[in-house]
């Protein structure tokens, strides 16, 4: 058996915007990764980059455990993994070099890899695990470890042979029973670290995962990892290592990290139930769409079982856009969906989506009503972002530069030719936020107006913020607005 580093290249600290908010979560995906292994026989170690200060941290992992293998397996639970970010994929290169210039076999898995596997071989690689990386990554191993046959049987692994030639062993079947799987390796993980960075917060929150993939066809959405598939843990599965978690770490909420929580019908009524009779209900957030929140019964569930977040993937409030996207929900069942899970006394969060092709400003101030007429109790705002893979993609790719991924989460740069310019979506970015903050504050749908009753209305620490936002706000506005003539204007040139 081997003796394997299991690392990744997301480090909070790299990304700006997410180091000031401080909810770190560990990665989900190398601990399950770890827990297999570890089952299978292997002496497994872990790097967890997310609360590094630098890369230089992985050199000091490496020289202290001096594995066989060094492993990137990057957290396939984490969007931002997803949207391959430019400062996490530095990180990997340096990671990589580092593990080779002592020796280690490299092996990288992951979305990024997955999608660019010359790209990660020639910086030193020397596996790259295609897709779903557990199984794939064991079999690996046990070649590695000199059992009979050769690499190129092995398959869901990319390489080089020794002619230098790359060979694809193509997919692997995506695992179906996820109950099958051991729990992540959660003792390999500094939890007094991570409880101290949630202090702030006044609770301490761990994440868990109930499924893999999505089945629906939103065509903006990489699935470099799991595709069109999609599998569930039974709520008994789920409701064991809630209560381990528990009883082990005493968290005080859980983020549920699937794409789709409970998209099998009576799922969460199941769930619910359970953990009711089990008495270990904890509070949580998940994400969900607006046409399953609005099956019979779901919201009630998603309370019982003791929901305190859903954020949807609103998008927009323009039905053009969300059909241009293949979305397949409507702007009335968003509005709708909302009501259903704020008359149950469940947060709303909205994640919103600019610039995508053929958006209008009439589509952008309809994503702006959407939002004053369903006063969700958060927002999260992008501009449309090309993953390869999808159609979204293809369909701009001739509009690509050479810049094809952000730096940080916050970067709000358009990677194609979009209806406004990267000037634009970021100062709509700031007067929407701008907007929504004030509105929340006053708690009316006119908040320049009522300026004195939002100063009220919330604490005194961010009174002189939200003055300062209602005084700009203005100015702001005519800012877009005279950007947008100008974009229209240059547009109109060419």
């Amino acid at each position: 058996m081997s003796r394997v580093l299991i690392g990744q290249s997301y480090y909070l600290r790299f990304d700006p915007k997410l180091w000031a908010a401080m909810q770190p979560y560990p990665p989900l995906g190398a601990l399950y990764a770890a827990a297999d292994l570890r089952r299978r026989g292997h002496e497994v170690a872990l790097f967890d980059a997310m609360l590094e200060d630098s890369v230089e941290r992985w050199a000091v992992a490496l020289a202290r455990h001096r594995p066989d293998v060094a492993v990137l397996f990057e957290d396939n639970f984490n969007y931002l993994s997803k949207m391959c970010l430019l400062r996490m994929r530095e990180a990997a290169f340096r990671m990589i070099s580092m593990a080779q210039a002592l020796g280690c076999t490299v092996v990288v898995c992951g979305s990024d890899a997955t999608d660019n596997v010359e790209r990660y071989l020639g910086q030193g690689a020397d596996y790259v695990v295609l897709g779903e990386g557990e199984v794939s990554l064991a079999a690996l191993l046990e070649q590695l470890a000199g059992t009979s046959g050769t690499f190129d049987q092995v398959t869901g692994i990319s390489f080089r042979n020794a002619a230098g030639e790359l060979v694809n062993t193509g997919r692997r079947e995506n695992l179906k029973d996820l109950d099958a799987l051991a729990f992540p390796a959660w003792d390999l993980v500094d939890i007094e670290r991570y409880r101290r960075a949630w202090a702030r917060h006044g609770r301490f929150s761990m994440n868990m995962s109930t499924t893999r993939g999505c089945p629906f066809h939103c065509n903006w959405c990489a699935k470099p990892i799991w595709g069109q598939r999609y599998a569930v843990r039974s709520p008994g599965n789920v409701v064991a290592e809630l209560e381990w978690l528990r009883a082990a770490f005493g968290p005080g909420h859980i983020s549920f990290v699937d794409d789709i929580f409970g998209l099998k019908p009576g799922w969460t009524r199941s769930f619910a139930d359970l953990v009711r009779q089990r008495g270990a209900v904890t509070p949580f957030k998940c994400l969900s769409r607006a046409d399953l929140l609005l099956r019979d019964g779901e919201v009630e569930a998603l309370r019982d079982a003791g929901c305190e977040t859903v954020w949807m993937g609103a998008e927009s409030g323009s039905q053009k856009v969300l059909d241009a996207m293949d979305k397949g929900t409507h702007v009335e069942q968003i509005v709708e969906a909302a009501e259903r899970l704020r008359a149950v006394r469940i947060r709303v969060g909205f994640f919103l989506q600019f610039g995508y092709p053929g958006e209008a400003r009439e589509d952008i101030e309809a994503t702006r009503r959407l939002v004053r007429e369903c006063q969700p109790d958060d927002i999260g705002i992008s501009v449309s972002y090309p993953l390869p893979g999808t159609k979204f993609y293809d369909r701009v790719r001739t509009g690509l530069g050479d810049r094809r991924n952000w730096v940080a989460s916050d970067d709000l740069a358009m990677l194609y030719q979009g209806p406004f310019s990267t000037r634009y979506y970021r100062r709509l970015h700031g007067v929407v936020h701008k907007e929504f903050r004030l509105r929340q504050a006053a708690g009316t749908v006119s908040p320049a107006i009522h300026l004195g009753r939002a100063v009220r209305r919330i604490g005194s620490r961010d009174r002189l913020a939200r003055a300062r936002d209602a005084l700009t706000l203005p100015l702001d506005q005519l800012v877009l607005d005279g950007i947008q003539r100008l974009d229209r204007r240059r547009a109109g040139a060419h």
